[in-house]
């Protein structure tokens, strides 16, 4: 089976839809021949096991990108087109023209179609997007991927398309140690991109909230991730003008070992997001070994039900408590949360078990 996946880019600024396609082709492309068609950036993660090409994403020659699109369907012959993206004009372009050739197309919206992200500029931006091209992709798409079952409510709840098949994200543990000893630290580490969605601005007031009642004072927050300059600085100044500039330090992207030692390292990993459709980080830490804190905003209830962190509403009193929850283990208990989340991972989110329920879909169009 051929396949070609879009994704407007593989920068390892995009985060996890970037580590999302390069586990996913590593897996996919030892059962299938994986083409990735992406748009040049600084810093492209490696794809192995699959094809990439770039191509111009200027609207300006529209009729230029048209034609590099269609050369390379005629070059390759895809049985699928999987593209992952939502309101840009050239996802609904590239699914367009691929099904005029008619060649089955999955729509992988990966949390862009979640109500958070659907009101956020909505009559600025969604509204005229769907009216204009949005609306008929999503419903004119042959299947339409959803990572966990609350997106794919989400997705119905809109009723432009029933044809929903849901396959989770997933991590790579061959390229993921379990923490050896769990000595506490006193840390905790946020790591994602620095975005309004991302829910920094909880995390430092919850910190806040726990200094001025004396509590947490010996614990370092760790905020690392890329973001917009003007918003980081923002961030920073929050941090400043809350006075906890001495313990929340914002550290830029980390990337590589520095990334994985840095998860190890924490006691507890934290993201308050406001929405998430999967959340490639959080598999990450708990593949590390290290309890995770997150929200209501993610479809991680199996915190819960695996003994392995905290799932939270999205407001500062549930950050706090579940920040002091966590600081007051010992090491025993932080362990058995962390040995759960490994376990957990292993069980349900390998990239191996994914890439094989992913090119079942893509058969079930065949």
């Amino acid at each position: 089976m051929k396949v070609v996946h879009y994704i407007p880019g593989i920068d390892r600024a995009d985060g996890g839809t970037a580590t999302y396609m390069q586990t996913l082709a590593k897996y996919l492309g030892m059962m299938a021949e994986v083409h990735i068609c992406t748009h040049e950036s600084r810093n492209p993660v490696e794809v192995p096991n699959a094809q990439v090409h770039y191509f111009s994403s200027s609207l300006k020659r529209l009729a230029d990108v048209k034609k590099q699109w269609l050369d390379l369907m005629d070059s390759i012959k895809p049985d699928v087109v999987h593209v992952n993206c939502c309101w840009l004009p050239l996802c609904s372009l590239v699914q367009k023209w691929s099904q005029n050739r008619g060649v089955k197309v999955v729509l992988s919206p990966h949390g862009m179609l979640e109500p958070w992200i659907v009101k956020r500029n909505y009559w600025t931006k969604k509204l005229p997007a769907l009216l204009l091209y949005q609306k008929k992709a999503i419903k004119s798409a042959d299947l339409i991927h959803a990572t966990a079952e609350s997106e794919k409510e989400n997705i119905l709840k809109l009723k432009y398309n029933d044809k929903v098949a849901v396959v989770p994200n997933s991590v790579d543990l061959s390229e993921i140690k379990l923490k050896d000893e769990w000595s506490i630290k006193r840390q905790a580490l946020f790591l994602s991109r620095v975005h309004v969605k991302k829910g920094v601005e909880l995390l430092i007031d919850a910190v806040t909230e726990l200094r001025r009642g004396g509590e947490c004072l010996d614990v370092s927050f760790i905020v690392a991730g890329e973001g917009d300059k003007e918003y980081r600085e923002g961030i920073q100044r929050r941090i400043v003008e809350r006075g906890v500039q001495d313990v929340v330090k914002l550290v830029g992207g980390i990337y590589g070992e520095q990334k994985w030692m840095a998860y190890r390292n924490a006691d507890v990993f934290v993201l308050p997001t406001f929405s998430e459709n999967f959340g490639i980080a959080i598999a990450e830490a708990l593949a590390s070994g290290t309890p995770v804190i997150t929200t209501q905003g993610t479809p991680w209830k199996d915190l819960e039900t695996d003994s392995c962190g905290c799932w939270i509403k999205t407001d500062v009193k549930s950050l706090a408590d579940a920040l002091r929850k966590m600081f007051s283990l010992n090491e025993v208990e932080l362990k058995t949360l962390g040995v759960n989340a490994r376990r957990l991972i292993e069980r349900k989110y390998s990239a191996e078990q994914t890439a094989k329920r992913m090119l079942e879909l893509y058969k079930s169009l065949m």
